[in-house]
């Protein structure tokens, strides 16, 4: 079977086309473009209540919602959310890159594997400092932080009572569990 590869140039291409619809939920991975599972009412709630207790980093950090983040040329990927680095008017003509990205959040009610096993690589070697992996059926959030080469060093496991904390801000885990 030969498979060919997309750029993320195609891949915009392609939305403009028509061929990728608005509503699409897909992203580009090493060039293959890969259907992304529906989000379900608990992923929706977790992804909410993240926005609502990381608003207070307005102006220290740029809160940016399952939207865009270029990590390599042929690799575009839109995780649930991203905290950049300020200011927003940088991001007006260009897509945020891996470079931007102070923190990922992943909310896995269905994608845990495909979170770890997939973009986690693709987040580390990007050189994204730390990523938050929200498993709903484990009901923990998997901290990363520490990336080298295609893998991060640190990783805390943290459930109920435990507290997330980033630039300041402490979040109680089970606020999204």
């Amino acid at each position: 079977m030969i498979r060919h590869r997309f750029s993320a140039e195609d891949f915009h291409k392609m939305a403009e086309a028509g061929i990728l619809g608005e509503d699409d939920r897909v992203e580009l991975i090493r060039g293959e473009v890969v259907e992304l599972s529906p989000i379900g009412k608990r992923h929706a709630y977790v992804v909410n209540a993240l926005v609502d207790l990381l608003s207070s980093l307005a102006g220290r950090a740029v809160l940016s919602v399952q939207n865009p983040l270029v990590l390599s040329p042929d690799t575009e990927v839109y995780p649930d959310l991203v905290l950049l680095k300020p200011p927003r008017n940088q991001y007006r003509d260009r897509l945020p890159e891996g470079k931007d990205a102070l923190l990922v959040v992943e909310v896995a009610e269905t994608s845990l594997r495909y979170d770890l096993e997939v973009k986690l690589p693709l987040y580390a070697k990007a050189g994204i400092p730390e990523v938050w992996v929200v498993d709903l059926e484990g009901k923990r959030v998997l901290v990363h932080r520490k990336p080298e080469g295609g893998a991060y060093r640190e990783v805390e496991t943290l459930g109920p009572g435990a507290r997330l904390s980033f630039l300041g801000v402490e979040i109680p885990a089970e606020e999204l569990l």
